[in-house]
């Protein structure tokens, strides 16, 4: 089974066009939900504002320092703290860009970032993955391939990822290996994570074979995004800070993120936590646009609370959606495109694994996010890829694309004449407003089994996670990677090999 809905023999006989499954450019129509006054959110920023210029943050990076004091920024080298005047922040949010495009490998994967444009993202980083049928495991590179095939097989779900750690690929060649596979088995934008400036030069050099082009062209617009995570509280690691300034210096889209969990790294209550967290969101954005001005940048949120019984992480509560509506306050209130997430703390794609992450989707989606991360596949608070956790969350997105598509009401829709019709105490089955309709009138799930239970049961009674799993295997099973020129296939495979002979390229610490 692929990503398309299942389309009846009759209808493509009679000649008519199956119900659109290709959600590729979704756009949220509801406005967002709102928990803070218009004063309280002001509060917020200065608050935020007053803790960079009172406090600042520990910058690890020498370079980061050393571009943040030649702007004007109060450094410290003894204690590596850096403070920003509330001006530079200012002058800083003026030239992010509002809305940009993510460039695909093939034109009709490329994505909007802003507006009121949504991007689904999968899930990104778990050391482990887990099925049915082979439990928990270290991932694998072939475990990552096959994460990738699932995420190109899906239209609702726009981008590629770094969906585990391929733990048999040695460190200094993994990104060889997963970018390899980015590019070869998908056509949608990549993601490479920011280990450093020797890793991410081989990473956009293989992202300039794929697409053609020359490092001049490169600069000119984003075709590849990263994640960079502030050390909550107020601390800035090396690897992150150079990740924020490389992708900055290339123009590629960046997504600063701190990861604020309140009670732990951050104030207990949720306006403190959002404050601390929109304060190293701030300092990450100012540092992308002293590197260069205009770079393509977001706002990441990733704020939640902890069980205070264990000191657990907790995601999909209610404190999760209301941080999620407040991070999207703020984030409209400096005019900076927001990244949210989709999160469980759940342990198995079970019940509380789907409920957590449908409720981090309300409050990322009806908070009016424009990327969500960890849209597919996340689990055991991010610690695990699952493949039927993966199916199980297409489906949700998949109908929350169907959400955001219009309601026709024409006087055609309303349908007076199939009342009429049918008079009282008919039905409408057999109406002729039905009958031109029925084949792509409702949404046609991909896991859900709608039959009643005497036909459920005698067809072996199986759980949606049972069900999930033979999507995924029939997914694989039926996957086609997306055209290349064999020269291009050639180029990169060519690049790979060298640099695994010159010995590839160490992560940055």
């Amino acid at each position: 089974m692929t990503s398309r809905r299942r389309e009846s023999p009759r209808a493509a006989a009679a000649g008519q066009p199956p119900r659109s499954t290709r959600y590729r450019h979704l756009v949220n129509p509801f406005e967002p939900v709102r928990i803070f006054s218009a004063d309280q959110v002001e509060s917020i920023h200065l608050a935020a504002l007053g803790i960079l210029e009172r406090f600042g943050m520990r910058v690890l990076s020498p370079r980061g320092r050393s571009l943040l004091a030649a702007a004007g920024a109060a450094v410290d080298e003894a204690t590596q703290m850096v403070r920003l005047d509330p001006g530079m922040v200012a002058a800083a949010l003026t030239t992010v860009p509002g809305e940009v495009n993510l460039v695909a490998r093939n034109p009709e994967r490329t994505c909007r970032v802003g507006g009121r444009h949504v991007i689904f993202a999968p899930v990104a980083g778990p050391p482990s993955v887990n099925d049915l049928e082979r439990g928990k495991r270290s991932g694998t590179i072939a475990d990552y391939r096959d994460l990738v095939r699932l995420a190109q097989a899906f239209d609702v779900i726009h981008v590629l990822g770094q969906m585990t750690e391929p733990g048999d690929a040695p460190v200094h060649e993994r990104h060889l290996d997963t970018t390899l596979a980015q590019l070869t088995l998908g056509d949608k934008p990549p993601n490479f994570y920011s280990r450093g400036a020797g890793q991410l030069g081989d990473c956009f050099a293989m992202l300039r074979i794929a697409h053609g082009i020359d490092e001049e062209t490169f600069r000119r617009e984003p075709r590849c995004y990263s994640i960079c995570n502030t050390n909550s509280p107020l601390q800035l690691d090396l690897p992150m800070t150079d990740g924020i300034i490389e992708f900055a210096l290339n123009g590629q889209l960046m997504i600063v993120t701190p990861f604020t969990l309140a009670g732990a790294m951050a104030p207990i209550t949720i306006a403190g936590a959002l404050t601390l967290a929109h304060a190293e969101a701030l300092f990450g954005i100012t540092l992308s646009q002293l590197a260069r001005a205009g770079a393509p940048v977001m706002y990441g949120s990733f704020t939640s609370n902890v069980d205070m019984k264990s000191g657990s992480p907790a995601f999909g509560t209610p404190e999760y959606a209301k941080a999620a509506f407040g991070a999207g306050q703020l984030a409209r209130h400096i005019g900076v495109p927001w990244r949210c997430s989709s999160a469980t703390a759940g342990n198995a794609p079970d019940a509380q694994a789907v409920y957590e992450a449908q409720m981090s989707l309300w409050g990322a989606l009806l908070g009016g996010c424009h990327f969500v991360l960890h849209a597919a596949g996340w689990l055991e608070g991010g610690l695990t890829a699952s493949f039927e956790k993966f199916i199980l969350d297409v489906e949700m997105l998949q109908m929350f694309a169907e959400l955001f598509q219009p309601v026709p009401a024409s006087s055609d829709d309303i349908g007076i004449e199939a009342v009429a019709e049918v008079g009282p105490g008919g039905h409408f089955f057999s109406a002729a407003h039905t009958l031109t309709r029925y084949r792509d009138a409702f949404y046609s799930p991909l896991v859900s089994d709608w039959r009643n239970y005497g036909q459920w049961f005698d067809d072996g009674a199986k759980t949606a996670t049972q069900r999930a799993n033979t999507v995924w295997r029939n997914t694989l099973a039926a996957f086609q990677p997306p055209p290349m020129d064999p020269a291009v296939a050639e180029a990169l495979e060519a690049f790979v090999a060298r640099r695994r002979a010159e010995g590839g390229a160490p992560p940055q610490t």
